[in-house]
């Protein structure tokens, strides 16, 4: 199984997949070995499906064979996560590939070492999409150029795939204008008319559809049918100090990726060990791809089009940044 490791750079503003306030539980300590040449490694979630194959992987014993115990700590976004990293309070943290390649030439090493999920591929059931009302004259990504859309957090990965939907669509994204608004808020203020649509992920999306709200696209596929939207980093001085545990955390975390795209109820089970999405939720939702690669064409093209719309500063050299 080819290993991928992408040395980034990142600072502590940056803003995270599912991007919010602070972390919600922070804890200490870890990376230390353990009896019997374990090594404790402390990993920065995000309370979202995305992240499910980490748990599993705890809950399967998939770590503890390679030598891993792995204490997960959650928090709304990176303003919690990378610091801890940076810091070496913690081993790993997860975080969307664009929010990696903006921090690139901010100084600040990183290098992501495992996938996380990955658009579906089925633009008609993936796990994020553009939600509008019932009632909306939109029917197509085209139909959002000038209007009003709702996303987590502006200038990141939602920008983007937005963007590049609407133009595939034959629309031109210049004119949308993008509000910034929790995804838990977002099928409220697309009910109330306080926006246009929203670009919301699981379970948003779930959520809004039983409220009425209707999907009119999907820009992860949009974007690309294998697109790798988020994956697991350390920093460079961990990676080059411990090469040993970053692998086996690499490999280990592939593995508990394949077992969740496996076992999809077991997903869905392990999602009310760490969210707060209710178990008949958790039964209707689109879940995502959990990919065992990094999907480098999805990454260059993430750059490329971020490049394009100035979300993303200094060079980036993915001949530099990807290992294959």
């Amino acid at each position: 199984m080819r290993r991928t490791m992408i040395s980034l750079a990142l600072t502590s503003t940056v803003v995270l997949a599912a991007c919010g306030g602070g972390d919600d539980e922070t804890g200490g300590g870890g990376g230390g070995g353990g009896e019997g040449g374990v090594t404790t490694v402390r990993v920065g979630a995000i309370p979202i499906v995305d992240v499910a194959p980490l748990y599993l992987g705890i809950e399967q014993g998939i770590f503890e064979e390679a030598g891993l115990e792995v204490e997960p700590f959650l928090a709304q976004g990176g303003a919690a996560i990378v610091p801890a990293v940076v810091n070496g309070e913690a081993q790993f943290g997860f975080s969307n590939i664009t929010s990696l390649l903006q921090a690139t030439g901010r100084g600040v090493p990183l290098g992501l070492v495992a996938p996380g999920p990955g658009a579906t591929g089925n633009a008609e059931d993936d796990f994020a999409a553009v939600i509008v009302a019932a009632d909306s004259p939109v029917q197509s990504a085209a139909d959002l150029a000038g209007l009003r859309v709702a996303i987590n957090s502006i200038n990141n990965i939602s920008d983007t795939v937005v963007k590049e939907s609407v133009r595939k669509a034959g629309g031109d994204p210049a004119g949308i204008e993008f509000v910034e608004i929790p995804f838990p808020d977002m099928v409220a203020a697309v009910s109330t008319g306080q926006v246009d649509a929203a670009f919301g992920v699981e379970p948003t999306v779930t959520s809004g559809e039983a409220q009425g709200l209707r999907r009119v696209s999907a820009p992860y596929t949009d974007t690309d049918d294998d697109l790798t939207v988020a994956g697991y980093f350390t920093s460079d001085q961990y990676a080059a100090e411990n090469p040993e545990v970053v692998q086996a955390f690499a490999d280990a975390m592939a593995e508990a990726q394949e077992y969740a795209q496996a076992n999809p109820d077991q997903v869905r089970e392990v999602l009310g060990s760490y969210t707060q999405i209710p178990p008949e939720v958790a039964q209707e939702l689109t879940l995502p791809t959990f990919q065992t690669e990094i999907n480098r064409e999805s990454v260059e093209l993430l750059l490329e089009l971020g490049n394009e719309d100035g979300i993303i500063e200094g060079d980036v050299d993915l001949d530099e940044l990807i290992v294959e």
